[in-house]
């Protein structure tokens, strides 16, 4: 898949912006995230309500006051299903965050930061995800 120019500009920004405020709210370091997991900080807390009303309102909002989105066709739902790969899936995840403090999002962030110890960890998430596909054919 090819982007237009101002198409791959826009993910660019979108993505650099995201990576910021992952680092600004400290959700790059693990021991910020296991602290929170532990329920000894709880300011990861409101970093992540903030994102899901802020998330809640676009998702509301966008649709009435856009013809159609910035960067796509039209704006459509998207139905999601639950099955036991889904189930499994989260399971794996919830733990595997719970023991590194680690998510994939927030790890390629810290890797910006100059967090190079985050390489294991996503190693050991695309080591997971390959099983994963090979599992699933």
């Amino acid at each position: 898949m090819s982007l237009r120019p101002l198409t791959a500009l826009a993910v660019l920004a979108s993505g650099a912006l995201f990576g910021f405020g992952l680092s600004l709210s400290t959700m790059v370091q693990p021991e910020v995230v296991l602290s929170f997991l532990r329920l000894q900080d709880f300011g990861l807390m409101l970093v992540m309500g903030g994102a899901v009303a802020v998330t809640l309102v676009a998702y509301a909002l966008a649709p009435r006051l856009l013809g159609r989105p910035l960067l796509g066709e039209r704006f459509h739902a998207h139905a999601s299903q639950w099955n036991r790969d889904t189930l499994v899936g989260a399971a794996l995840f919830g733990v595997g965050w719970g023991i590194s403090g680690v998510c994939p999002g927030p790890a390629i962030a810290g890797l910006g930061t100059g967090n190079t110890d985050l390489l294991w960890a996503l190693g050991g998430i695309a080591l997971g995800a390959l099983l994963q596909g090979w599992r699933a054919r």
